[in-house]
């Protein structure tokens, strides 16, 4: 895990336009965080953690969108027009959509290839009056909880998730879990996603959480909150732009791995703007 750059923590950034944000932090916990994503059986609780909301600086990154890197910041805006029509037909998705996310992926990257594993529609309801764990009834909904889709655990389990071959799997060097993140309506104003430079977050701000669904569960690092945090947010995206991030990379050091993220309430939005609805994909990029 990188440790922050001092420099960057030092780099004046008072005159960068700005809004604020609540985004929501773990506070406290009773034992190993866990969520469930699903109405739990009798007894057991929704979680058993709590979580403060913390009101940061979130930086306009747009005037400077060309020199945030994936691989030094754990994120980067792209222009990626997509030939994507019908969000509502998975096939189509898989067929159509998974070969453009593959291609954003390797390249923003560097890798030699992409594979495209899985995806996830998300859409705002009007009566989320909070932004908490992306779940509204059974929709997907924007995630206002500070968090990394990959732990150091889940992110090495991935790889033998996605190939299968024993062989194939030891001949891969390095790989990576990269999000591609797409919005479905434009322009986004209402809850756009919060990216944290991942230079600025430490390994003790990391806590490992189980998520459960049924079925299965996974897990994902939720985070502590820490002053040195550095937000930063693309306003009024488009449908021809994604958002690539960083969630996790089997390279030790030198590079971003682990891209804490979240969406906000930005309290300079209209209270009648269009609700934010995104689709974002993940894609294990192998290096060698």
């Amino acid at each position: 895990m990188n440790t922050p750059d001092e420099r960057f923590l030092r780099t004046d950034t008072s005159r960068m336009a700005r809004t604020t944000g609540g985004l929501d932090y773990l506070h406290d916990s009773a034992g190993a965080p866990f969520n469930y994503m699903y109405p739990p059986p009798d007894g057991e609780p929704w979680e058993n953690c709590s979580y403060r909301t913390h009101v940061v600086d979130i930086i306009d990154a747009r005037p400077g969108a060309q020199h945030f890197l994936l691989h030094r910041h754990g994120f980067e805006l792209r222009e990626a027009p997509s030939c994507l029509d019908d969000v509502d037909d998975d096939a189509q998705i898989r067929a159509r959509y998974y070969p453009e996310v593959e291609a954003i992926a390797c390249e923003a990257a560097g890798g030699a290839r992409a594979l495209c594993f899985d995806h996830q529609i998300r859409r705002r309801s009007r009566d989320e009056q909070h932004l908490t764990f992306g779940r509204q009834n059974a929709q997907a909904s924007a995630v206002g909880r500070v968090h990394n889709d990959y732990s150091e655990a889940s992110g090495l389990a991935r790889l033998g998730l996605v190939l299968r071959d024993d062989v194939a799997q030891a001949r891969v060097r390095r790989y990576a879990v990269v999000n591609v993140w797409r919005p479905l309506i434009e322009p986004v104003i209402d809850a756009p996603l919060a990216m944290c430079d991942a230079r600025s977050v430490m390994a003790q701000d990391l806590v490992a959480a189980e998520i459960r669904y049924p079925g299965r569960s996974g897990e994902i690092y939720v985070l502590k909150h820490a002053p040195q945090h550095r937000w930063y947010y693309f306003p009024h995206m488009t449908k021809r732009e994604v958002l690539v991030f960083k969630q996790y990379d089997s390279q030790a050091s030198g590079v971003s791995r682990f891209t804490p993220h979240a969406a906000f309430l930005d309290p300079a939005a209209p209270a009648d703007a269009p609700l934010r609805a995104s689709i974002e994909a993940r894609c294990l990029v192998l290096f060698d």
